[in-house]
């Protein structure tokens, strides 16, 4: 079965994060450590994750000059992970030295992904950073260019997977936050979607946080989101 939900580990202690990883198996989800949960416990977390036999989307969103983003991801790389993003507003540049860091690790690289427009963020709250085009027209922007720099996908919301889909190679993957049930609360996101609704608007992975993480049974919250893009694949 292909794994497309990556759980993120929302948590500011290893002993939170352990917690749930013990509820959920490997072998049917992925997992994200973000910077709340690394900058409390470092790579040494990151590195027994990946031992616990789940794949590791490291969502640091690197955004830096050139050649401290390509050690960056170079660094994680050797960390083991499945998946690494950085701040496709970083530039061309900056996203063609990072991918280029990773080649010497032939098969065994992560994916690198771009991340466009947060989900957090509106028209309006890119109006504030000086972006006078709207949501769906700058992650498309920002989109083309991470694919012109190399990069395998890039992080969306379900609002602009359907474009992307279509204007874009197959094989580019478009990873998908802002996962929500009709019961789950939005919380701080605002371009929120169904599972169903973002398979079949062409996102490759999902990724859910609290409607699995803060569930009475993760593992039976988790099994729903599977059935769920089961129904829509």
């Amino acid at each position: 079965m292909e794994k497309r939900i990556i759980v993120a580990l929302d948590f500011d202690t290893a002993k939170q994060a352990r917690e749930l990883l013990a509820c959920v198996d490997p072998t049917l989800c992925r997992v994200k450590i973000g910077k709340e949960l690394f900058t409390a416990c470092g790579p040494r977390l990151v590195k027994d994750v990946c031992a616990l036999g789940f794949d590791v989307f490291l969502d640091l969103k690197f955004h830096d000059i050139p050649n401290t983003v390509a050690g960056a991801v170079r660094v994680a790389a050797n960390m083991g992970v499945w998946m690494v993003n950085v701040h496709a507003s970083g530039g061309l540049e900056m996203m063609e030295q990072a991918r280029q860091a990773l080649d010497s690790f032939g098969s065994d690289r992560p994916l690198l992904v771009g991340v466009t427009v947060l989900t957090s963020m509106s028209k309006s709250g890119l109006e504030q950073i000086g972006v006078e085009a709207n949501p769906e027209e700058q992650v498309s922007r920002l989109a083309f260019l991470s694919r012109d720099a190399g990069l395998d996908g890039v992080v969306c919301s379900a609002a602009e997977t359907r474009l992307l889909r279509a204007q874009l190679p197959d094989e580019f993957c478009l990873v998908t936050p802002g996962i929500r049930r009709e019961e789950d609360a939005s919380g701080d996101q605002k371009r929120v979607a169904g599972p169903a609704e973002a398979i079949r608007s062409g996102s490759n992975y999902l990724v859910i946080g609290r409607p699995i993480t803060r569930a009475e049974s993760p593992a039976h919250a988790l099994q729903e989101f599977i059935s769920a893009i089961a129904s829509a694949s």
